[in-house]
């Protein structure tokens, strides 16, 4: 692999026509892209990422500037959706863009065994592409993209939807490839990966507003982040005040406290954050910025508002028919196809009210739960309550009281987010006043009637995402499932969307939610971690990082060091 490929862009524009008069992904951006490093590109949903990352690929022309690519003799490009074919095994995916590479001979041979070695894709080279988890399909597509070793290697949110431990070990690769000298440049949504970047560039609306190592990024943030420590059962209601209160610009939940990013000025007090009755044994101590805090603070300075400020709760949501029962309740639960076993023999129990998480590598069964749950397929084994219904016996029955948002947001692409709305109303089971009714309510509430006749399959995914929960919400269920619902969308839209779901469950909404973000886990009441099937672990984020640091470690690991650790620790059992 040559070294010493750099990338200039100098003055890119690009502008896209449109129904409402166009729009510029890019403006006038320029920076220079420095081999042997990876080089970070965030920004929120609709910044002009993909659209600069094809720009720099050659897939798209700029209409002011230009792109100026020095000792790059070749150029990788992996794209959001790279094409594998899933009826192809891993070994027919590789031949064929061995071929269209034009890769021939003893090298081809040569090539395939170091991708496979490289990748550890060697021991599942006969399985088909679309059996393969999410973590080791982006493997392969990255297999796929170095078919030809490349000087400079473009990745468009390679990890998006992969499971952490997955995550680690990509970038791990993808590390190897910028210590020998190649150009990366990785666009991402985990802002952790960020971090972890020699350089970064912030988008914001088609402008590049940082350009630089990600620790000076954080520098206007100095003396302005503090964590809160309050009352457990009080942390939801002053995370949603705090949230619209003036001079408090991000407040976030980390285990039992609140993370908080203030305005320039006087520090603040906990008589301004907190209600008298909730000040016993509160502290408000000053902590270090991260890249997250800068990056939503300067996301939020020019930021539309919410739709929707939540200043109170929603009322309390009508008791379950059955209010001794608990909402959900599985007990051994198993779900087989075929030979393979999914799920097995999974038990857990979630109270009214509560947000719990689902956690675990790709393929652990997080989903297939979710299905059996929403009476989407039926149980192999075992029992499923919904509101002390038996899902075996009365699916039906059981998801009148469920909302359920998939993993890849059920909704009808062609159809406007009018039409959509109005169809999910019908599946509910809504008609005539009811219906207008619920519809114009969440309309108002997500911020929806401005895009009434826009089509949803064009609008960006944070707004995807607002209409999708909009839509499980129109029958006012009393339990919800969230599918990894924020997967891919800005942290700013994901604080909105978890604000949403915290007043929720304050008004009595029983939430199970699956996720690849790991801070979200400290957002759940409690989680249940499953590995191939199994339920591994269960407790609150607090005590499950407590009872799986990692080997040798003194102080308190993150969640995901103990996620990591404790998946880790199962594979090896298992081999």
């Amino acid at each position: 692999m040559a070294g010493g490929a750099t990338i200039e862009l100098v003055g890119l524009t690009k502008r896209f026509s449109g129904a409402r008069g166009g729009v510029a992904a890019l403006r006038s951006v320029s920076a220079r892209i420095e081999p042997g490093r990876i080089t970070g590109l965030v920004g929120s949903d609709g910044a002009g990422k993909t659209t600069l990352m094809r720009v720099i690929a050659g897939l798209m022309a700029a209409d002011e500037g230009e792109v100026r690519v020095e000792n790059a003799a070749e150029v990788g490009y992996m794209p959001q959706s790279f094409a594998t074919y899933e009826d192809l095994t891993v070994a027919d995916n590789l031949a064929l863009y061995a071929d269209l590479e034009g890769v021939a001979g003893a090298a081809r041979r040569a090539r395939l065994d170091e991708l496979l070695a490289f990748t550890g894709l060697g021991p599942f080279q006969a399985r088909l592409a679309g059996r393969l988890s999410g973590g080791m399909r982006q493997k392969l597509a990255l297999a796929c993209a170095l078919m030809r070793p490349p000087d400079a290697l473009l990745l468009d949110e390679p990890s998006v939807g992969v499971d952490p431990l997955s995550r680690r070990e990509l970038w791990e690769i993808v590390s190897g490839l910028a210590a020998k000298g190649a150009l990366v440049l990785w666009s991402t949504a985990y802002l952790d990966e960020a971090e972890r970047c020699a350089a970064v560039l912030v988008l914001h609306q088609g402008r590049l507003v940082y350009a630089g190592p990600p620790g000076s990024f954080t520098g206007p943030l100095a003396g302005r982040t503090f964590a809160l420590y309050a009352p457990a059962a009080s942390l939801r209601a002053v995370q949603r005040r705090a949230g619209v209160q003036p001079g408090i610009v991000d407040a976030v939940r980390r285990e039992r406290a609140l993370r908080l990013v203030v305005a320039e000025g006087p520090a603040p007090k906990l008589a301004d954050l907190l209600a008298e009755d909730e000040r016993a044994g509160a502290a408000l101590e000053p902590v270090r910025p991260t890249f997250e805090d800068a990056l939503v603070a300067a996301l939020r300075s020019t930021a539309e508002p919410s739709p929707t400020p939540l200043l109170a709760a929603p009322a309390p949501i009508a008791d379950l028919d059955r209010p001794t029962a608990r909402p959900v309740e599985v007990a051994n639960l198993t779900r087989r196809f075929d030979s393979f076993v999914a799920v097995d023999s999974v038990s857990f129990a979630v109270e009214r009210g509560e947000i719990f998480g689902l956690l675990g590598p790709n393929g652990a069964g997080k989903s297939t739960i979710f299905k059996v749950l929403c009476g989407l397929l039926p149980p192999s084994g075992g029992t499923a309550l919904i509101a002390g219904i038996d899902l075996s016996r009365a699916r039906a029955a059981a998801r009148e009281r469920i909302g359920y948002m998939s993993q890849r947001f059920s909704l009808y692409g062609e159809l406007s987010v009018g039409q959509n709305l109005a169809f999910f109303a019908g599946v509910y089971g809504l008609s005539g006043r009811r219906k207008r009714e619920r519809i114009a309510a969440v309309s108002a509430e997500f911020g929806l009637r401005a895009l009434e006749d826009e089509r949803a399959g064009a609008l960006p995914l944070g707004h995807r995402q607002r209409l999708a929960l909009a839509a499980a919400l129109l029958h006012e269920p009393a339990i919800l499932f969230l599918d990894e619902p924020t997967s891919g969308v800005d942290p700013v839209t994901r604080r909105e969307f978890w604000l949403r779901i915290n007043a929720l469950a304050e008004a009595g909404v029983t939430v199970m939610v699956s996720t690849h973000f790991l801070e979200e886990a400290e957002y759940c009441d409690r989680l249940a971690i499953l590995y191939e099937g199994r339920l591994i672990a269960l407790g609150s984020a607090a005590d499950l990082k407590r009872a799986h640091a990692p080997p040798g470690t003194t102080a308190p690991p993150g969640i995901e060091d103990a996620f990591i650790a404790l998946i880790r620790a199962q594979a090896r059992a298992a081999a």
